[in-house]
């Protein structure tokens, strides 16, 4: 686990919409967008109760973690002044927790930073959570 430095924490927490892709088993890509919480160590992004045309367990992403923990999440900053753009790209490692105090922590945290989740009771839903594990940052910008 690596330590993002203060700009790239600052901005990472800053963010409400990052980008997380993921590997199956043979190599086939997703790329799906997420809310997300980081908590200074860890990443945490739930499953949440929008619709969805599979179960959470059978969701893509979550079948891609079991196969192949690897993932990297991307975050960016577009201006059409080019001078201004910048990101964070974090490759990492995904676990899935469905339980527990830091499972319940992070539902804590993720409503507050969003009140939709809140707003439907996200910790009552028993769904999983994306923790990422940071093993690398690459920054490109402002920074």
């Amino acid at each position: 686990m690596i330590k993002p430095k203060d700009k790239e924490i600052e901005f990472i927490k800053s963010h409400k919409v990052a980008r997380l892709a993921t590997v199956d088993g043979l190599g086939r890509p997703l790329v799906v967008p997420i809310c997300y919480y980081f908590d200074g160590r860890f990443i945490y992004t739930p499953i949440d109760k929008k619709p969805k045309r599979a179960s959470p367990k059978e969701l893509r992403r979550i079948r891609n973690i079991i196969e192949n923990p690897n993932v990297s999440l991307v975050i960016d900053e577009y201006y059409e002044d080019w001078t201004k753009l910048y990101y964070v790209i974090i490759n990492g490692r995904a676990e899935i927790i469905e339980s527990g105090e830091e499972y319940q922590n992070s539902l804590r945290l993720l409503s507050e930073k969003y009140p939709q989740y809140g707003d439907m009771k996200l910790s009552g839903l028993n769904l999983p959570v994306i923790k990422i594990i940071l093993e690398r940052i690459i920054s490109w910008g402002n920074f």
